[in-house]
C-alpha cells in the first residue's frame, strides 16, 4: 500500500500544527525547546512513522526477506530521550527543563499517532497536553508543597552571641535548619556562620534574615 502524496502532505501539515501548538506554549514561557523545536520533532516523528507503516511495502512480500516495519517507529521513542534530555539543566537540588523535555516527547508520540492516521488520538492528547501546560500551571504553583532550601550567611562576635543563641533565633521563628558550617575569624571576634535552611514558602528567609538581624553582636546577615 502506498499513500498519495496528499495524505502525506496533509498529515505532516497536521503534525506541524498540533506539535506547534504545544511548542508556542512552551515559547512563551521561554523554554529551550520552543515553538520551532516541538513543529520539527512532530513532523519528524510524523514522517517516521509513514516511513515505519508504508515505506516497506515494495519488499515485505518477498519470502527471502524477514522484516519488522515497526522497528522505525520503536526508534522514534528511544531517540527522542536523547533530544529530551538536552532540555534537563540540574543545579544541585534544583532541577529544570523536566516539562519541556516530557512536552517533546509528548509531541513525538502526538507526530507518531498522525503518521499512522490516529488523527483522533493526536487531537485528543494535544488538547490534554494543552490542558496540563497551561490550566494546570496555576493549580500547581498554589498547592506546591515541595522544600525549597535556602542558605543565610552571618558574622557575630563569638563574645556577645554564641552559635547557640543564632540557632534558638531561627527554631524559635519555626526554622529548621538542615546544615551549618562555622569558620572562626583570626583573634576569635568575628565568626562567620553558613546556615542551610528547609525553606517552605516565602516568608521564611525574611523571618530568618530578620531573626538573625535582631540578635545582639551579629555583624551582618545575608542570604546566598
Amino acid at each position: 500500500m502506498t499513500l498519495p502524496w496528499t495524505t502525506i502532505l496533509m498529515r505532516l501539515a497536521v503534525a506541524v500544527l498540533l506539535a506547534g501548538m504545544v511548542g508556542f506554549d512552551r515559547e512563551r514561557n521561554e523554554s529551550s525547546a520552543g515553538l520551532r523545536t516541538h513543529a520539527l520533532v512532530g513532523m519528524s516523528s510524523c514522517l517516521f512513522m509513514i516511513v515505519s507503516a508504508f515505506g516497506f511495502t515494495d519488499v515485505l512480500g518477498h519470502p527471502a526477506v524477514v522484516l519488522d516495519p515497526s522497528r522505525v517507529a520503536a526508534q522514534v521513542v528511544t531517540g527522542i530521550g536523547f533530544l529530551g534530555a538536552g532540555t534537563i539543566l540540574a543545579r544541585g537540588s534544583l532541577v529544570l527543563g523536566l516539562t519541556t523535555a516530557a512536552s517533546v516527547w509528548s509531541v513525538a508520540a502526538i507526530g507518531m499517532a498522525v503518521g499512522g492516521g490516529l488523527y483522533e488520538a493526536a487531537v485528543f492528547a494535544t488538547a490534554f497536553a494543552l490542558a496540563l501546560l497551561a490550566l494546570m500551571r496555576p493549580v500547581e504553583r498554589k498547592f506546591d508543597r515541595r522544600w525549597r532550601r535556602s542558605v543565610v550567611r552571618a558574622a557575630f562576635d563569638p563574645r556577645v552571641s554564641t552559635l547557640e543563641q543564632v540557632l534558638t533565633a531561627l527554631k524559635e521563628e519555626g526554622l529548621d535548619v538542615a546544615r551549618m558550617s562555622l569558620e572562626k575569624g583570626e583573634g576569635g571576634f568575628r565568626h562567620e556562620v553558613e546556615i542551610t535552611l528547609n525553606e517552605r514558602g516565602e516568608a521564611a528567609l525574611p523571618k530568618a534574615l530578620q531573626a538573625l538581624s535582631g540578635l545582639e553582636g551579629v555583624r551582618s546577615v545575608d542570604s546566598a
